[in-house]
Parts: C-alpha cells; sequence; structure tokens
C-alpha cells in the first residue's frame, strides 16, 4: 500500500484545509487520460473503488486502476515558490 511521509501529511492538511474540504476528503491520485502520468487533485470523498490511505488528519484516494503502481511507493511532498510538489520514491525494503 502506498506510504505517505510525515512532510506530505502536512502539505496534505494544508491544502485540504485551505480548500475547505470536510473531514472525508483529501488529495486524490490517478492516471491521467492518456494513461502516462499521475493527475493529483483534491477531492471532497473518495470515488468508489478508490483505496484510501490514512494520512494524518486528512486522506489520501488512490485511484483503483493506479493503486497496483503505487503499492509498493512512497508520497512525499515538498513548499516550492510555484506550490507544493509531490514526489514517489520506492519504499525501503525493512531489514531484520
Amino acid at each position: 500500500m502506498l506510504s505517505v511521509t510525515e512532510n506530505a501529511q502536512t502539505l496534505v492538511e494544508g491544502l485540504a484545509t485551505e480548500a475547505g474540504l470536510a473531514d472525508n476528503g483529501g488529495l486524490r491520485i490517478a492516471m491521467a487520460e492518456d494513461q502516462t502520468q499521475l493527475e493529483v487533485s483534491l477531492a471532497p470523498e473518495p470515488q468508489p473503488g478508490d483505496q484510501v490511505v490514512d494520512a494524518g488528519q486528512s486522506k489520501v484516494f488512490v485511484a483503483e486502476d493506479t493503486a497496483p503502481a503505487l503499492e509498493n511507493q512512497t508520497l512525499d511532498a515538498t513548499q516550492t515558490e510555484q506550490g507544493v510538489g509531490f514526489t514517489l520514491t520506492p519504499q525501503q525494503e525493512a531489514t531484520s
């Protein structure tokens, strides 16, 4: 399942609050229509079939057809002059 860093949690919460989303709203990640890029948007609630990932006070929704591609990824975010930038990186394998 997609994991979310503390940085991303904080920025998703800020974006959701600024947008006036209710408690069940959050950030949604889905494939673009051309199926070559991911789209990130704010959503008032998950779409049917979305995977819901807890991100602190807010949620991250992953579209059903996108979830397998993000299964072992970590979502991070940084604030830039142009706005919030999101990145995905492979999750680190746990070592025993």
